[in-house]
C-alpha cells in the first residue's frame, strides 16, 4: 500500500494546533493504573517531562514524554514544552528504573526542542541530553519512542534512541524548526514553507528515508478532531509493540537498537 504524501506546510500547522492531544491525554484514555513519578533527585522536577507506570492491557509499561499545556497557565507550567536538564535527567532516572524491574519503555514526544536559556545551559543541558542518547542506547529493554506532535532537534532525540520510533501522520521530526532553518540558511524568515519542504520533516518521507518504522494513522483533520479515535489508533501500535518484545532478551534488545541507529544515514554512490 502505497504512503500518503504529506504537505510539510499542512503537517507543521496540524502538529502545533493547541488543541492536538498531549501526554497526559493520551495517558489518561489507555494507562490504567498510573502513577506519576517527578523529581531527577538532583535538582527539582520538571513540569515539562511526564512520566511514570502502569499498564497497557496486561503489560507493564514506563511512560515518558514531553508536555505542551493547551492554556496559557498550562504552558508556562511546561515551560512551552521545552525540557530543562532536570527534566532529562528525571528521564533517564525512569529508564533506568524500566530496565531495572524489566518493564518496556514508552515515549511520547512533543517537543520544540530542549530549552537554551542560560540557567539550562548552567546546570549542563548539553551534558543532560548526551547522557540520555548514551544511556537510552545502551538500555535493555524495549523502548518505543512515538513523534505524537513536534519532535525538534535534540530535545526530541534524547527521548527517540529506540528500538522502534514511529510517528503520527500529521507530526514532523527534524533537526531544527523550520523557522529556525529559514533564518539560519536563507536569512530570510519568510521562507518557512521551503525550509519546511527541504527538511524532510513529515511522516511519509522520513518512514521512506528509514529514519522511523511506523506511521500512526489519525482521524480525518487531525488528531485534533478526534482525540478518542487518536487514542486507540496509538494504542493499537503501541499494543503490537509490546506484543513483539513480549519476551525479549535484554542483550539482543540493546544490540538491534544499537544497529538501527548505526544505518541511518547510509548511502551508495552509483
Amino acid at each position: 500500500m502505497p504512503i500518503k504524501k504529506i504537505n510539510p506546510v499542512v503537517a507543521m500547522n496540524t502538529a502545533r494546533n493547541k488543541a492536538r492531544p498531549n501526554v497526559k491525554d493520551y495517558i489518561g484514555k489507555i494507562v490504567t493504573d498510573f502513577i506519576e513519578l517527578k523529581g531527577d533527585r538532583l535538582y527539582a522536577d520538571d513540569a515539562s517531562i511526564f512520566g511514570g507506570i502502569g499498564y497497557i492491557d496486561e503489560y507493564p509499561v514506563t511512560v515518558v514524554g514531553t508536555v505542551k499545556g493547551k492554556k496559557t497557565i498550562e504552558n508556562i507550567t511546561a515551560n512551552f514544552g521545552m525540557p530543562h536538564p532536570e527534566g532529562y535527567r528525571k528521564a533517564q532516572r525512569l529508564f533506568k528504573q524500566a530496565e531495572k524491574f524489566k518493564r518496556p519503555i514508552i515515549c511520547l514526544i512533543d517537543t520544540p526542542g530542549a530549552y537554551c536559556g542560560i540557567g539550562a545551559e548552567e546546570r549542563g543541558q548539553g551534558r543532560a541530553i548526551a547522557d540520555n542518547l548514551y544511556e537510552m542506547m545502551k538500555l535493555k529493554t524495549p523502548i518505543l519512542s512515538i513523534i505524537i506532535g513536534e519532535g525538534g532537534s535534540g530535545g526530541a532525540l534524547a527521548l527517540a534512541v529506540a528500538n522502534e520510533v514511529y510517528m503520527q501522520e500529521y507530526a514532523i521530526y527534524s533537526v531544527i524548526s523550520p523557522e529556525g532553518c529559514a533564518s539560519i540558511l536563507y536569512k530570510d524568515t519568510t521562507k518557512v514553507k521551503e525550509a519546511a519542504k527541504e527538511l524532510n520533516i513529515t511522516s511519509d518521507r522520513l518512514y521512506e528515508l528509514g529514519v522511523i518504522e511506523d506511521i500512526i494513522d489519525e482521524p480525518i483533520g487531525g488528531a485534533h478532531c478526534n482525540h478518542q479515535r487518536a487514542a486507540i489508533l496509538l494504542k493499537e501500535k503501541i499494543v503490537k509493540f509490546l506484543e513483539k518484545y513480549h519476551n525479549f532478551d535484554g542483550e539482543k534488545i540493546a544490540e538491534q537498537r544499537y544497529e538501527k541507529f548505526r544505518k541511518i544515514g547510509i548511502y551508495k554512490e552509483n
